[in-house]
């Protein structure tokens, strides 16, 4: 591959230490929705992240977010495959966590991808100014 071609997300990376994987380990596996398969895991990241920096017990955590604490242990230990993106934004919605969804035309027609990335804390960020409507 020319330095110049722009090197697809799940594409392997040949070094000379051999082959690194893509940003994406469910592609790298060859599993079927692997993009999915991926914003899922970080969203259920994120629940655990925000479980764990509360102290809030499996119990506590479930009531906030509507879910019986068995749940609770199925999504802290990573089984999200019963949820589907929008409920996992609304369990995170419930614990305190906006989730925004920003869509990107891109200029030369290439495939898009799904990526989700932490904003700065609120507390670092300008004010917002609500035009009051």
């Amino acid at each position: 591959m020319r330095r110049d071609e722009k090197m697809s997300r799940n594409e392997l990376r040949q070094t000379s230490a051999g082959a690194i994987g893509s940003d994406n380990v469910f592609a790298d596996l060859g599993l079927p929705d692997a993009e999915n398969r991926l914003l899922k895991s970080r969203l259920v990241g994120k629940i655990g992240e925000v479980i764990e920096k509360r102290g809030l017990t499996q119990a506590e955590a479930g009531r906030i977010m509507g879910l019986p604490q068995p749940k609770v242990s199925e999504l802290r230990n990573g089984r999200a495959t019963d949820y589907s993106l929008e409920r996992l934004y609304r369990l995170l919605n419930n614990l305190g966590v906006g989730v925004s969804v920003v869509l990107e035309e891109l200029p030369d027609w290439t495939r898009g991808e799904v990526s989700v990335r932490e904003s700065e804390p609120a507390s670092e960020r300008e004010p917002s100014h609500s035009m009051g409507m």
